[in-house]
């Protein structure tokens, strides 16, 4: 079986620096070339333990591993996708049964998949297990060996490596038919596979349908979306991204969740319109780079991520200080999900993102933080903000989320203000800032009509109660090629480009 690359979460062929160092490792060692994805089971989800798996989030990421198949398919790599069991025991199964030489794995932050390596690992403790990480364009160990306390702590740390990280990436050849060949029963399960039979097999939760008028999936559509973003809206994007009313973001996000865009190949698109768009180009790449960046750097050194405990100690004190303050309104995850609280603003922002799969990104920070003052403690908003994102969000279960949201319930990366009822010292937003940043009556009737159709019920409705609410990894380093991940902004393709001047990272695990 030669050599394996465990595609997990960067779920694109070009501009992935995992792929890469397997394919390098391949031609080296003269060795078969082969990539395997796989399929978590579909959660069953509830209220206490996370949402179910959707048809929106499935259905996206089927049909960019399809298109991985297609393109892997004109390149003479196998592609696999296994499915039937946990991630660890179907790659173990895979291993011994094709005599896998090396696995080569991308990178997350997340429990879930670390879990898994572990797991390998363990199962298999003879057969090599390296990561790249193919997401960020500083690796994550490399960044930072620390939690850090926010963007202004990171901030140096990343950009001053940027000449070393950000340059472009080199193309993956196609194996040459004298190249050494996988075993029969690989190439044969590879070539087996049922791609629409597969989907209708899953348990989903199809309620949750399919953005994809608005959100096409794939490589090839995430690359038209960097041009279209380029060419459309960058202009806007530094005066205007926080204005929910006019389209100045990028709306990448989902790609970048899937993997289907590489993060450097995206910020390299964009550093070309410099000279022309100065302002836009250097706020889209703090927010694509360092931000983003500053997102896995948490997870990845917070293992509580998604929890309270994850909290700064000044904002864990201060909310378990308050937790028990008099709410005005008390809504359940019932209510919230159907948009029917008392306030039109509030509502508007859940139908945009149960409807369209995607929350304007300043509307999820007032989203969020009216949760936070709308539910009986500050666990219970963290929870019902998560599982309403992860949800609907075609990005849910991301470390932007879980960032996201905790910034809003519990301050990471944020600092203290001045202390008030049920926030504490949390950072407070209100329905008349909001007016003072944008017209808000144009976002309300934009998504209370046809639209939001999809996203809830009528909205007012009145709280389920009022009153007084009381509060019920290690790092892994390795050694690889290359500089960092990307993926292009253009249709055609690009010509093999000269290897990057640094090598990037590979860890064994």
């Amino acid at each position: 079986g030669g050599i394996v690359y465990w595609m997990g979460r960067d779920q694109r062929v070009q501009d992935n620096w995992a792929l890469l160092h397997a394919a390098e490792l391949a031609e080296a060692h003269s060795l078969p070339l082969s990539v395997v994805f796989c399929l978590p089971p579909p959660a069953a989800g509830s209220p206490s333990t996370g949402p179910g798996s959707t048809l929106r989030e499935y259905g996206f990421m089927l049909k960019g591993l399809r298109e991985v198949s297609t393109e892997l398919a004109a390149l003479r790599v196998p592609f696999c996708l296994l499915h039937g069991g946990s991630p660890p025991e179907l790659l173990s199964q895979f291993c011994a049964q094709h005599e896998v030489a090396v696995v080569v794995a991308d990178y997350s932050p997340l429990r879930e998949p670390r879990g898994w390596k572990e797991a390998l690992i363990a199962a298999r403790p003879a057969t090599p297990v390296l990561e790249v990480d193919a997401h960020n364009v500083v690796p994550v160990w490399v960044a930072s060996d620390k939690r850090e306390v926010g963007a202004r702590t990171i901030r140096k740390k990343i950009t001053e490596k940027l000449p070393q990280w950000l340059v472009d990436i080199p193309a993956l050849p196609p194996r040459a038919a004298a190249d050494p060949q996988p075993p029969a029963g690989l190439a044969a399960a590879a070539a087996a596979m049922d791609w629409v039979a597969l989907e209708a097999g899953l348990q989903l939760d199809r309620a949750v349908a399919e953005t994809s008028p608005t959100h096409p999936s794939g490589a090839a559509a995430a690359l038209a979306a960097v041009d279209a973003f380029c060419d459309e809206r960058l202009k806007l994007f530094a005066d205007k991204r926080n204005d929910p009313n006019i389209a100045a973001c990028s709306d990448l996000s989902p790609y970048l969740h899937f993997g289907q865009l590489s993060a450097q190949r995206m910020a390299l698109c964009v550093k070309q319109h410099a000279k022309a768009r100065s302002d836009s180009v250097a706020s889209f790449l703090e927010e694509s780079i360092v931000r983003r960046e500053l997102s896995d750097n948490f997870c990845h050194y917070e293992p509580a991520y998604d929890s309270l405990d994850g909290a700064a100690g000044w904002a864990r004190e201060s909310l378990e200080l308050h937790a028990s303050d008099k709410r005005e309104h008390v809504y359940s995850l019932e209510q919230l999900e159907g948009a029917q609280t008392h306030e039109d603003l509030w509502n508007a922002a859940q139908r945009q993102l149960a409807a369209r799969g995607k929350m304007h990104g300043f509307m999820r920070m007032y989203w969020a933080k009216k949760i936070l003052e709308w539910t009986a403690s500050p666990a219970e908003a963290l929870r019902i903000g998560l599982y309403l994102n992860d949800k609907y969000s075609i990005d849910g279960r991301d470390p932007n989320g879980y960032v996201g949201v905790g910034w809003s319930v519990m301050g990471v990366h944020d600092m203290g203000w001045a202390e008030r009822a049920v926030f504490g010292k949390i950072r407070y937003m209100n329905y008349n800032g909001c007016k003072r940043k944008f017209d808000v009556k144009q976002y309300v009737a934009e998504w209370s009509g046809k639209k939001a159709a999809a996203g809830s019920t009528s909205a007012g409705a009145k709280s389920a109660s009022a009153g007084r609410a009381k509060a019920g990894g290690k790092a892994m380093k390795q050694t690889t090629l290359g500089g960092g991940s990307t993926a292009a902004a253009d249709d055609e393709p690009r010509a093999k480009a000269p290897p990057p001047k640094k090598p990037k990272l590979a860890i064994p695990i």
